[in-house]
């Protein structure tokens, strides 16, 4: 990742967007034709982060209300375009993970999602971005799981979780641990389970992860677990 790529980063869009205004002055009534190829960069920053963040609300719209938004993949892919045009790798790592995530869950495709996944894996380590990789990790495991790989799909998601508990993201914590739940239960391990389960419960209650929560309650249900032990409100 550039300089300009890591300031693009921590720049709200209102401030790139002056920018991108500064720079059109300065090529205007400066003169300065070198301005625009910067001014271009700048505002195709500002389009890649908002085509992910639009991508991102119409999948949480899917997973609320389960009606594909067919503009989804789109708005990944032109963000994936647009971070590879900028050479910005920590964005194209994040639009891999997301159009890798829409093939997974939105059209049960795990063939098409884990190559995607993968890349987005190796380009997130290698930007230092643990939370991507964290996600990724996660949807390989699910990928694995699906396939009745037990070994492998755990291998992902214990390092994701290792690397979310790290990040202080609890509630992602807390869905990875429903899914060590189920395979614990899977590979004969009750003990365990009911231990991952109580322990997922807390995390979700104590984050306020109430989508999380009904998740951990599922799988208490669905496996005859222990209920939850929930806090006392205070």
């Amino acid at each position: 990742m550039t300089e300009d790529d890591a300031t693009r980063r921590h720049a709200v869009p209102d401030d790139r967007i002056r920018q991108a205004a500064r720079l059109y002055e300065r090529a205007v009534f400066g003169g300065e034709a070198e301005a625009l190829e910067p001014a271009s960069r700048v505002l195709d920053a500002v389009e890649a982060d908002l085509a992910l963040a639009r991508g991102r609300v119409a999948h949480a719209r899917f997973l609320q209300g389960g009606e594909e938004d067919p503009a989804e993949p789109a708005l990944f892919q032109q963000a994936l375009r647009l971070y590879q045009r900028l050479g910005d790798t920590r964005g194209e790592a994040e639009s891999l993970f997301w159009t890798g995530c829409y093939h997974q869950v939105v059209r049960g495709d795990d063939d098409t999602a884990v190559p995607l996944l993968e890349r987005s894996r190796e380009l997130a380590a290698r930007t230092a971005d643990p939370l991507t990789a964290s996600y990724a990790l996660r949807h390989l495991g699910i990928a694995h799981h699906r396939a009745g790989r037990l070994a492998q799909a755990r291998a992902c998601l214990e390092e994701s979780t290792r690397l979310r508990r790290e990040l202080g993201f609890l509630p992602g914590v807390a869905a990875n641990l429903v899914g060590l739940t189920y395979l614990a239960v899977q590979e004969g391990r009750r003990d365990d389970a009911v231990a991952l389960a109580a322990e997922a419960g807390e995390l979700a209650a104590g984050s306020g992860a109430h989508g999380v929560m009904r998740d951990v309650e599922e799988a208490r249900a669905a496996l005859e677990l222990p209920p939850a032990v929930r806090p006392n409100p205070s």
